[in-house]
């Protein structure tokens, strides 16, 4: 017999917390979890910049993950292992602008591999995807937070063991929700 726990979740919703903007829940297939959100609160018109979590309904795209750190997640969505020159480009002016990008060891960017373990797993959404518009935001992502829950510069945060969970039961065909 098939459990609850084991269907695909068709949404997730995220909506700020009560009085602080910066912080906020996610629920989905039953639970729920706190979320560190954008410095900006969550956002209708988002912009380059401005810190905020974007407002709207998205899809998950692909998962990237630290596989020199974790094993591979569980998970229904495509996925990706972060290489030392994955990068993601923030530049507004670039033909790239809010896609993966390849850095050489000299070149500097916003890259996936960091020291501390806020991108060990990101799941890339397609807000600002298709089309492209320079300037209305880039790297919103689904990814670990701070152990003190501090603002993201845009993107919605949650602990690894949220995170996980999650994986096992979204799909390119759940809905994030943001606002």
């Amino acid at each position: 017999m098939t459990e609850r726990r084991d269907h695909l979740l068709s949404s997730v919703h995220v909506q700020r917390a009560a009085g602080d903007p910066r912080r906020g829940w996610l629920s989905a297939g039953g639970w729920t979890v706190p979320v560190a959100l954008g410095r900006g609160g969550i956002l209708a018109n988002k912009r380059e910049g401005d810190g905020g979590t974007p407002r709207g309904i998205y899809h998950p795209l692909r998962l990237w993950w630290r596989a020199d750190r974790h094993q591979r997640p569980k998970t229904f969505l495509p996925t990706r292992p972060i290489r030392l020159d994955d990068a993601w480009c923030e530049d507004p002016a670039d033909r790239h602008y809010n896609q993966p990008i390849r850095l050489g060891a000299e070149q500097a960017g916003d890259r996936l591999t960091r020291a501390d373990h806020l991108y060990d797993f990101i799941v890339e959404i397609d807000h600002n995807a298709a089309p492209r518009v320079a300037g209305r935001g880039s790297a919103v992502f689904l990814h670990l937070a701070r152990p003190n829950f501090a603002p993201t510069a845009g993107c919605v945060s949650m602990t690894k063991a949220s995170m996980l969970r999650l994986l096992r039961r979204m799909s390119p065909r759940t809905r994030i929700v943001i606002g």
